[in-house]
């Protein structure tokens, strides 16, 4: 029986000669399972794992991310569920974890991200195709380090909008705060906990040259810039796609270059 370690530093058994039966519970490691060619061994994801979009139809809907439905894993009857400590609720996957393999990343830097698709790839017995990937991932980001170090001559200083209202922004120690760094933007709220509620009065006191907003989890639209522009005159709206700057498993082969056009 293999033993491995999470990114918790939990032991996970998993049974070597039996086939490989996951349910995942995080959309972006969803994604990265696919990619890495497990069709057959995926049977559960949850209903925001929505890449690629032709498991939504052939694979067992587990709930949501934070609302798992544990009878519906329990008739699956898995040897491996993956998840994540932020994305997934602690009681339900301590529960899980007192009758399944539970895997749980924990994701806060690209560093992280590379370090959760190497076991991964370990995990499910396709190591060399993880290498690979995390090899392409690693070059795109250097190539953008070298964009960011020509092209900007000061980090403009930016805030990240997750939510509406209340106006939640993006603070320090999450995945999305290290993108925002490696895309050439320091981040306003840096010195906040992870994701603060903000006023009006602080927004406009943080002054930030940029605003971004996020596409998720709640949908900014262009409607939405006349109110941002109304509080900072002065700052640049930009409407960002999410799944690039919070989505750590293969989307992150768009990543790089995506940022690289927001330079």
């Amino acid at each position: 029986m293999p033993f491995y370690r999470d990114q918790l530093g939990r032991p996970v058994n998993i049974h070597s000669n039996k086939a490989i039966k996951i349910v995942s519970l995080v959309p972006s490691q969803t994604e990265l399972l696919y990619y890495l060619g497990l069709e057959k061994e995926v049977i559960g994801i949850t209903k925001f794992c929505v890449r690629p979009q032709i498991w939504v139809k052939e694979k067992t809907i587990v709930g949501g991310t934070k609302n798992i439905k544990i009878d519906k894993i329990e008739a699956l009857q898995p040897n491996l569920i993956i998840a994540n400590k932020e994305e997934n609720d602690k009681k339900q996957i301590e529960a899980l974890s007192q009758k399944y393999p539970v895997w749980i990343s924990d994701i806060q830097t690209l560093t992280d991200a590379f370090e959760m698709i190497r076991e991964i790839s370990m995990l499910v017995q396709v190591a060399e195709k993880g290498e690979n990937l995390i090899a392409t991932i690693q070059s795109q980001f250097e190539t953008l380090a070298a964009t960011v170090k020509n092209k900007c001559l000061h980090s403009p200083r930016a805030a990240y909008f997750i939510w509406r209202d209340p106006m939640i922004v993006v603070g320090k120690d999450t995945f999305i705060a290290d993108m925002i760094q490696k895309a050439g933007f320091q981040n306003v709220f840096e010195d906040n906990i992870r994701y603060p509620r903000i006023n009006e009065e602080s927004l406009r006191k943080a002054d930030p040259e940029i605003i971004l907003l996020s596409s998720e989890p709640f949908p900014f639209k262009e409607k939405h810039i006349q109110e941002f522009q109304a509080i900072c005159p002065n700052a640049k709206i930009k409407l960002v796609d999410g799944e690039m700057f919070s989505w750590y498993g293969s989307r992150l082969l768009h990543t790089a270059p995506y940022l690289r056009t927001l330079i």
